[in-house]
């Protein structure tokens, strides 16, 4: 008999090639590139999901050239459990590569009950962290967000406990996520005081929710941040998914959290219809071209997609294949638009 334990299962070997077709994009002013299309892991990663397919929909990622892994404390559900997930699958299966990812998390919607559970004070944030890289068995992050404003803890505390977070060596970089145009002025300061950069900006943003042109996007070159936009695809508005009504099985119908069925009126499907006309011609579907779009603006270091299997997340990344946007379809899409 072996004295050896011999694994049930073979040991995840990444593909060799899996830096050849992903495009990676300089983070601001920032030495670190991100890959052009990001994983965010805020649904299909919760204790309540099928635990193989999140690892299979990790490992299909990292194949394909995706080095980014976005989470945040509350992601799940149950709150934390997302981050719990992918502690598990990166202990079995990604250990070996941890210098290869780039790994972040957030702090800043409610986490647990009580006055420190919540917003932007140092107690939280810091807090925060430290139960974020327990769950996930890690002795840092490689990017670490608020999540949104405080209007009731003085920036100044906030972006305090973000410098003593990298100075601490929980962080490497720090960023911040829904913050306007103005306040995004501010905290930057104060981080550039304090000898710790704001690295990048999350926003919400995509063609249908186009806040971050008034403003954010231009401060965000003025001060050299990144940029990655979440929900690009206005959580599923821009598929081809409702064209034809609401499926069984989609998420404004079986969750009504984050789309309601009322968002997609007869004004909305109409935009949607023709976008998707735009899309065919150029040999995409829409939600490729919504990535795309995106990624036009050079000031968009990534975009952040989810996936509820690997296949969705592969579909996503043919949207790399045609990244150009002629004058007269740009003009289109803005007619659609408006």
């Amino acid at each position: 008999m072996s004295e050896f334990n011999v694994p049930s299962e073979k040991i995840y070997q990444p593909s060799a090639n899996r830096y050849e077709h992903m495009k990676y994009n300089r983070t601001g002013k920032s030495g670190l590139l991100l890959p052009a299309i990001s994983l965010g892991l805020w649904h299909n990663f919760g204790f309540t999901d099928n635990f193989e397919n999140s690892r299979n929909i990790l490992k299909c990622a990292f194949d394909n050239g995706i080095t980014h892994f976005d989470l945040a404390n509350n992601y799940g559900p149950p709150y934390g459990s997302a981050e719990n997930t992918f502690g598990t699958i990166l202990n079995r299966d990604f250990k070996p590569f941890r210098d290869e990812l780039i790994i972040s998390s957030k702090a800043g919607y409610d986490m647990w009950p009580g006055p420190y559970g919540n917003l932007g004070s140092r107690k939280y944030l810091i807090s925060s962290l430290d139960q974020s890289l327990k769950r996930m068995g890690l002795e840092y992050v490689d990017i670490f967000y608020h999540h949104r404003p405080d209007p009731d803890t003085p920036l100044e505390e906030t972006m305090g406990a973000l410098d003593q977070i990298v100075r601490q060596g929980k962080a490497l970089y720090v960023g911040l996520s829904n913050y306007p145009a103005e306040e995004t002025v501010k905290a930057s300061k104060i981080l550039k005081e304090l000898g710790t950069p704001c690295l990048i900006h999350q926003p919400r943003y995509n063609m249908m929710d186009r806040w971050v042109e008034d403003g954010l996007l231009d401060v965000i070159e003025n001060e050299g941040i990144g940029a990655i936009a979440f929900s690009p695809l206005k959580q599923g508005i821009l598929t081809s998914k409702y064209l034809n009504g609401f499926p069984e099985d989609s998420r404004a119908v079986k969750d009504g959290r984050y789309l309601q069925t009322s968002q997609l009126n007869e004004t909305v499907l109409n935009k949607v219809k023709q976008l998707n006309e735009i899309a065919i011609s150029r040999n995409q579907t829409l939600a490729q071209m919504a990535i795309t779009w995106l990624l036009k603006d050079k000031r968009i270091t990534s975009v952040l997609v989810g996936a509820s299997k690997p296949e969705q997340l592969l579909d996503s990344l043919k949207a790399l294949d045609n990244l150009e946007f002629n004058t007269e379809t740009l003009n289109k899409i803005e007619a659609i638009l408006k």
